[in-house]
């Protein structure tokens, strides 16, 4: 083996080397995205079954949990769909890490307030959750919106492109269908010499 094919050899072993390294890391990437995916489902099951059981309340403390949870998945899959490629992204993902941040701070809070005991106090913090709890809603709201509002006007954006688009290749045909019909009629008006000549033949013949 020469120097120039060890060289080539090596460089290809490399090569397949960091792609199978790039192709591992995408695959457990991937994984631990599906793994948290399922343990934030089944969270949310559990959440939810909970709340239809349980009595007293702590029921309403639990249902603002199942709130404040479907409103940061809600947005959640907003910043997904807007990272994808689907809408306008910007600063949009580190708002709703922000967002996430201090909805976790308010989790917290709800998970000290089921085991309140003193149902005065229990009232009285469940009324300013709740409060929280809606700014939060009202926050998600806002951002679905933003994200929504760009989906649609990239789309109008795409759709009025391929409107010019299309008008630019029907006019072409239209053209092209005219200047057709034109050159057909142009040929089948044309007179054509062989008749004459055949007739100038006999007036010869019978001058003769």
């Amino acid at each position: 083996m020469s120097g120039i094919e060890l060289v080539l050899t090596v460089l290809g072993a490399m090569v397949l080397l960091s792609v199978g390294v790039m192709v591992t890391v995408v695959l457990v990437i991937r994984a631990a995205v599906r793994r948290i995916r399922r343990q934030r489902a089944a969270s949310g099951a559990a959440l939810r079954a909970r709340a239809r059981v349980t009595l007293g309340p702590q029921r309403s403390v639990l249902a603002l949990r199942v709130r404040l949870d479907d409103a940061m998945r809600s947005g959640r899959a907003a910043v997904e769909i807007a990272a994808a490629g689907g809408g306008p992204s910007g600063e949009l993902p580190r708002l709703f890490r922000h967002l996430g941040d201090e909805a976790s701070v308010l989790d917290l809070q709800l998970r000290l307030m089921q085991s309140e005991t003193d149902t005065r106090a229990l009232a009285e913090e469940v009324s300013s959750a709740t409060l929280r709890v809606e700014q939060v809603e009202a926050l998600v709201r806002r951002l679905r919106q933003t994200v929504s509002s760009g989906i649609v006007r990239t789309s109008d954006d795409a759709l009025s492109a391929i409107r010019v688009q299309m008008d630019r290749e029907v006019a072409a045909l239209h053209a092209g269908i005219t200047e057709l019909q034109r050159l057909n009629r142009r040929d089948g008006s044309a007179p054509t010499g062989r008749p004459a000549t055949a007739s100038a033949v006999p007036d010869e013949e019978n001058r003769s």
